[in-house]
């Protein structure tokens, strides 16, 4: 009976630092589509959006990472018997919090570059690249959700996260070629802060994809 007790004790500790990870990519997810959001207004022209979305994309980073040292506390109550799911959960978490890192990264290169002149086709392919990414966000949170209630379905999502990741991977190699395109009509400063741009997105991208691996490795234990 006792036993049955302390297993019992485990698998509450495994589910609330689950739950707080799924709360924790919904919050990296509201990242991604506000980076989204900022993108599409500054190829409107709306700087007004622009700023707003950028200024909210901060503030549900930060509580991404809060979400990150919440996961941490709880696990650190978990003992032996959790030891095994605690490694991989703690690396899955670190990944959803360095995912909204990239993000911010990103957002940050959007607002320097919101009062230069970059090329309508640059901007209209970032639209869609973050567009890619915003479903890739959405397969990983899918993915999360279903770990313990369906693992099988968990595992298919991660493959569709990978899927996803290389479709963005093309739309990256795409939009760096324009580069070469629009060399002569951009200042070099706006050429490098967009590059910057466009890797911190598909650095997000993969890390997207590295993160589905660990939902493999726990929907596999399940």
């Amino acid at each position: 009976m006792e036993k049955r007790s302390y297993a019992w004790f485990e698998r509450r500790r495994k589910t609330k630092a689950l739950d707080l990870a799924q709360e924790q990519i919904t919050k990296a997810l509201d990242t991604v589509t506000l980076l989204h959001q900022a993108i599409k207004s500054i190829s409107e022209a709306k700087k007004k959006e622009v700023v707003q979305c950028i200024e909210n994309l901060f503030k549900s980073e930060k509580e991404v990472d809060n979400l990150r040292i919440e996961v941490f506390k709880e696990l650190s109550k978990g003992a032996a018997l959790f030891a095994d799911y605690r490694e991989d959960l703690m690396h899955l978490v670190k990944r959803l919090d360095t995912l909204a890192d990239h993000v911010k990264d990103a957002a940050r290169c959007v607002k320097m570059l919101a009062e230069t002149h970059v090329p309508k086709e640059l901007w209209e392919n970032a639209v869609h690249i973050t567009s890619t990414l915003v479903d890739c966000a959405h397969a990983l949170r899918s993915s999360i959700e279903k770990t313990t209630v369906n693992p099988a379905a968990a595992i298919e999502g991660a493959k569709k996260v990978d899927e996803i990741e290389h479709e963005i991977d093309e739309e990256y190699l795409k939009t760096k070629a324009l580069f070469i395109k629009y060399a002569e009509k951009m200042n070099c400063g706006s050429i490098v802060i967009f590059d910057d741009l466009i890797e911190f997105i598909e650095q997000a991208a993969d890390m997207c994809a590295d993160t589905a691996d660990y939902i493999v490795i726990l929907a596999s234990r399940e």
